[in-house]
């Protein structure tokens, strides 16, 4: 597939989803969790990673057998219904929407419910600012793992490399994050290791957009000098780099959940509060229209070259 048709089916997918957005946990989220049942009942309990293998590499290769045994016009059409199950702003944007009306209508229980549902963990303690610089650096990170990474492999292997990240990611939030069903401790280990690989390169290019969509100097400051004192590297990168760009500071609890960690803060400038949360939203779209134009140029160029 050319990259003139795959921007082509990225620009129809994002408008696609602002028109009907996808149920992701009834359409994608619960058909995967009883598919990765049933391998890991076929594989047997104590397996992880044959079913890690069977899930993730087995989906990749049977989406890219079928991509090549389609015509072109019928390979767009499929490639248009993989990006629109696999890549979305609407995944989770509803989250940050709420959290954000929620506090506006000075709600503050609603929206720490919100984000514990969204996030995970507790936040009775937590004031509107807090609840508003958590959203925030969960923004930043689900656009990312939802919209970002979602393009950097597909453009890199078409459809396959789609599905290939969106099946690693469910695995990392599944068993990387201590759901039940794990078979050992270890496997939910290689699962987060699995796709820190597979993540690692597209984190770091998401890290350069924001940077170009906001404060570039500061937000390369933030990535290079700050991000190396987190835990989770990953993730690190992305917060790092948007609260350089927007010109706030963050922080997060490293590893996790835990309300009693030493919180670390990134970024520059006052600590982000409910005002910063709109301009977090201006700052994920001025990253994809930066990303939408880079590859419109080089499909250009190539086709011009060609």
């Amino acid at each position: 597939m050319t990259l003139l048709l795959m921007l082509f089916s990225l620009v129809a997918v994002l408008l696609l989803e602002q028109v009907r957005p996808l149920p992701v946990k009834r359409v994608v989220l619960d058909p995967l969790r009883a598919l990765v049942s049933r391998i890991s009942r076929r594989c047997g309990y104590g397996r992880g990673r044959l079913t890690w293998g069977l899930t993730v590499l087995g989906g990749t290769a049977l989406c890219a057998v079928v991509a090549w045994l389609l015509p072109l016009l019928l390979c767009v059409v499929f490639t248009v219904g993989v990006l629109y199950l696999t890549l979305g702003f609407r995944h989770e944007s509803h989250f940050f929407t709420d959290i954000h009306l929620a506090l506006r209508m000075q709600e503050l229980g609603a929206a720490r419910r919100l984000l514990a549902e969204w996030r995970g963990g507790q936040y009775e303690d937590a004031d509107a600012d807090e609840v508003a610089r958590l959203a925030i650096e969960q923004a930043l990170v689900a656009s990312h793992r939802n919209v970002f990474g979602v393009i950097f492999w597909f453009v890199v292997l078409g459809p396959c490399g789609a599905v290939m990240y969106r099946l690693a990611r469910f695995l990392h939030d599944e068993w990387g994050g201590g759901q039940d069903g794990v078979p050992e401790e270890g496997y939910g280990q290689f699962a987060r290791h699995a796709f820190f690989i597979i993540d690692w390169l597209p984190s770091r290019l998401t890290a350069v957009l924001f940077a170009i969509g906001g404060n570039f100097e500061d937000a390369v400051f933030c990535w290079r000098a700050q991000s190396v004192l987190w835990p989770d590297r990953g993730n690190a990168v992305l917060v790092a780099s948007g609260a350089g760009a927007l010109g706030v500071r963050l922080g997060s609890v490293p590893g996790a959940e835990g309300s009693d960690a030493e919180i670390l803060d990134v970024g520059v400038g006052d600590k982000a509060g409910v005002d910063d949360m709109q301009a977090t939203v201006g700052l994920v779209w001025r990253a994809l229209v930066v990303c939408l134009v880079l590859l419109a140029l080089t499909a250009v160029a190539v086709w011009v070259g060609g």
